[in-house]
């Protein structure tokens, strides 16, 4: 069997973006990828301080007003990813992959196993023993959750995808139930080793673990990518 030729990953480290003009760049991106105008991409950032409601969020899961909210300087988002509510925020490590699926890898959930899998990969390079919980989504550290997956997925292309809690203030996460749920707690790799991560150096963690898995060639970019038409016409 002749062996695959590697997949092209762009990763760009996009810094400081809210969440709403995230959300406009990822459904742009995923427009081109559909289109075959960009390779696939790992968008790696941090949010301002935000919480978003997936497709299957209740509203009690939120615990305070909105008002409330904005006065700590905290918003709110309503986005199409599956999952209810989580917190996104500055120490956080976000990762966006837009990748197209085809031809082999079109399974669902093995593809939120990947993510997952790239979380706990990368705790366990910080000596954090870190792992999955039987009917819940993410990466687990006992009953604390140190990673997030949410994603929606259209035509076999990704969108949404993973954060895991590096320097994260945690205390924001009481002002939920953080997907959901109740009676289990959240932890960061702070927490857990006393002491955080550069966040340059985590994004070569995750990198390094999600290209593997995805048996990805990676070019790092500073920043966040262009208009994903001037994108296209770059490589033209």
């Amino acid at each position: 069997m002749i062996p695959r030729a590697p997949r092209k990953l762009d990763v760009y480290r996009v810094g400081v973006m809210p969440y709403d003009e995230a959300h406009a760049l990822q459904r742009e991106l995923v427009e081109a990828r559909k289109a075959g105008d960009i390779h696939d991409t790992l968008l790696l950032l941090e949010h301002p301080p935000v919480l978003t409601l997936g497709r299957g969020a209740k509203a009690g899961n939120i615990l305070f007003s909105r008002e409330v909210l904005a006065e700590q300087g905290v918003s709110v988002e309503e986005v199409g990813r599956g999952g209810d509510v989580t917190y996104h925020g500055p120490g956080q490590l976000v990762g966006y992959p837009i990748i197209d699926l085809h031809p082999d890898r079109l399974d669902v959930r093995k593809y939120v196993a990947s993510l997952e899998e790239t979380m706990i990969r990368t705790a366990a390079d910080y000596g954090v023993t870190a792992a999955r919980v039987e009917g819940f989504n993410g990466a687990w550290v006992g009953d604390r959750k140190i990673g997030a997956v949410g994603v929606r997925i259209s035509r076999w292309v990704t969108m949404h995808g993973f954060a895991i809690n590096n320097t994260t203030e945690l205390s924001h996460f009481q002002l939920i139930v953080p997907c959901g749920i109740a009676d289990k707690g959240v932890t960061s790799l702070e927490r857990e080793t006393g002491v955080g991560v550069p966040m340059r150096e985590l994004h070569e963690r995750v990198v390094h673990h999600f290209a593997e898995l995805y048996e990805a060639d990676v070019t790092w970019h500073e920043g966040a990518p262009e208009l994903a038409r001037q994108q296209a016409a770059a490589r033209s």
